[in-house]
């Protein structure tokens, strides 16, 4: 067996994502199972170069796990030859720049959504990732999650029928921040620092709907702040000036109508945190981060409306539960492989920076949507 190691600048991995779900989840557990097997008789060994601001939190996640190479220099280590891929799970206000240097750089790019603060910007990135002929991906992780893996099982096996709709309910309180801390970054509450809810979950929903159920073609959204005043990472109140909470509708190609409420402004009464009901013709579906549930024609009761007795029908027992039929590993380490194997072996790869153009761009239509009060055409993106 032949040893490949591919050399991985990995900028922003002190924060909580980069460093749980990229860096240990993904790239360390690849090691842990000794490399990933091309089946060609080659192993692929990542190895991560840690890039950040911080040297001190670096050099002790570095002896954390074992690592060797770690820098705050990204001028640098972009210039190293051995240096084969660039990944960004920065802050969003910073990413454009160092993916811009990373193309010029001749590396291939993978990085988290969104990709960029504006379509413009997003659409450039992918340009210039297409013409300087690098590889380009972005993170795409809910669709190899367990939940949406056998919702799509479900898809592709026509048991729906026709789809009608899809309502998906995302969220959880996050604490302000003065008596208990907050589960996220103040940033997140900031429109000047890039923060928002839109901007952090419509990517993710442009992508759910499309590659599931179809592309969006119209996006009406109203926004809220909910939470006007929070306290940030050392106690002090701030002004909360970025949507907190946002009620989309989209339409999609073959009529489908989806529904989505996100929120960090609630309390959580479903199973699991993100949930996705879908309705069709011939069946119905309830999908979870890792479970789904079903519901097929056949089996569908009758209920009746009637306010004045209590209700009779065990309406979630009336549900069965897809098997797994199968191991699910961690979604962000599902995608990895992927994009190794596609850098590697010229594999076949469908997210790349268009597809995160086509996140920030739902995104924009989304916010503008909300201020101005009206549906939207969603277009059609091309380089």
């Amino acid at each position: 067996m032949t040893r490949r190691t591919v050399r991985i600048a990995m900028n922003g991995v002190t924060g909580r994502m980069g460093y749980r779900q990229h860096l240990v989840r993904s790239i360390l557990s690849l090691r842990e199972q000794g490399g990933l097997d091309l089946g060609d008789g080659t192993t692929l060994w990542p190895e991560p170069v840690l890039v950040g601001r911080r040297e001190h939190a670096l050099r002790a996640m570095a002896d954390r796990h074992g690592l060797e190479h770690i820098s705050t220099d990204l001028d640098a280590v972009l210039a190293d030859p051995t240096v084969e891929i660039y990944f960004d799970a920065q802050v969003t206000s910073a990413r454009e720049e160092s993916v811009r240097k990373a193309i010029a750089a001749g590396k291939h790019i993978y990085c988290e959504k969104p990709t960029a603060t504006s379509l413009d910007s997003a659409l450039e990135l992918a340009r210039l990732a297409t013409a300087a002929g690098v590889k380009h991906g972005v993170v795409q992780d809910k669709l190899f999650l367990p939940g949406l893996l056998k919702l799509k099982r479900l898809i592709d096996g026509g048991f729906f029928g026709q789809i009608l709709s899809i309502r998906g309910e995302f969220g959880y309180w996050v604490f302000e921040g003065d008596w208990q801390s907050a589960q996220r970054p103040s940033w997140n509450y900031r429109s000047q620092d890039g923060g928002g809810i839109v901007v952090d979950m419509f990517p993710h929903w442009e992508y759910v709907l499309h590659e599931l159920f179809g592309q969006v073609r119209t996006v009406q959204a109203l926004t809220a702040t909910h939470i006007p005043r929070r306290w940030d990472e050392h106690g002090k109140p701030y002004d909360a000036t970025a949507d907190d909470a946002a009620y989309g509708i989209f339409q999609l190609d073959g009529g489908a109508i989806a529904q989505i409420n996100s929120s960090w402004t609630v309390r959580v009464n479903r199973d699991e945190l993100v949930e996705f009901q879908v309705d069709g013709t011939h069946g119905s579906a309830v999908a979870g981060l890792r479970d789904c549930r079903v519901q097929h024609r056949s089996a569908t009761p009758k209920p009746v409306w009637n306010p004045d007795l209590p209700v009779t029908e065990p309406f979630r027992d009336q549900w069965q539960s897809v098997p797994d039929n199968g191991e699910f590993t961690n979604g962000f380490k599902s995608q990895w492989e992927l994009f190794l194997r596609h850098v590697v072996l010229d594999e076949p790869w469908q997210w790349d920076l268009l597809a995160g153009a086509r996140g920030v761009q739902l995104a924009e239509l989304g916010l503008k949507s909300s201020a101005e009060g009206r549906c939207l055409d969603v277009p059609e993106l091309s380089l």
